[in-house]
This record gives C-alpha cells, structure tokens and sequence, in this order.
C-alpha cells in the first residue's frame, strides 16, 4: 500500500502543478516528508493524511487507491460549496455554466489529436 499511495500522492502533486516544497509548505509539512511518502519509506498519520488531503484538494479514499478520479474535497471545496449557497437563484446558472466550461476545457475535443 504505501507505494502506491506515494504513486497517487505524486500524481495528486503533479497534476494540481506543485513541487513537493510547495506542497509541503500548503500541508504544514518539511518538503523531506512528502519525498519520503512518495518514495514509499514512510507513510503518514492520520493528521498528515488529512493534511495532505486538504492540500491537494482530493478525498482520502483517492489518496488511498479507493477512489479512480481525485474529485474535489477539502477546505477549497467546502468553501466553494458555501459561497455557492449565497449566491442569488439566476446566477447561480451562470457559476454552473462557467463550471462546465472550465470543465471541459482540457478535454480534447473531435477531431483534435
């Protein structure tokens, strides 16, 4: 398990575009303990988990293999989730519509290669 959780939390890293330092730093963490954990030498307590988790803005069961996609969780998420909650009826059509849009800006489109 803990090579692949290293495995996991390095992609986790990569594709939010943080070194580890930067991760670390977002986790309250020494840059030496997140090379540790993706190395697979250690393997992190529960509150670095969280930590971690919060971080990267993914669920723990993405960091622990039981989820495939890193959905959105975490402080970053809940607060989106609240400000969304205030936000007046009609444009909370626009948000969802600029969501989607941002959603799927990185899918490739037809015909793209």
């Amino acid at each position: 398990m803990a090579q692949e959780f290293g495995d996991l939390l390095r992609k986790a890293r990569e594709d939010k575009g943080l070194t580890q330092a930067e991760l670390a730093q977002r986790a309250g963490l020494q840059p030496s303990a997140i090379a540790h954990f993706e190395a697979g030498r250690r393997s992190p307590s529960l509150d670095n988990f969280r930590r971690l988790a919060d971080a990267l803005s993914v669920t723990l069961d993405y960091l622990l293999g039981r989820e495939t996609e890193p959905a959105s969780a975490g402080p970053v998420a809940e607060q989106l989730l609240r400000d969304f909650a205030r936000i007046a009826a009609k444009d909370q059509d626009t948000v969802a519509d600029f969501a989607r849009m941002l959603a799927e800006k990185g899918k490739p489109r037809k015909g793209d290669k």
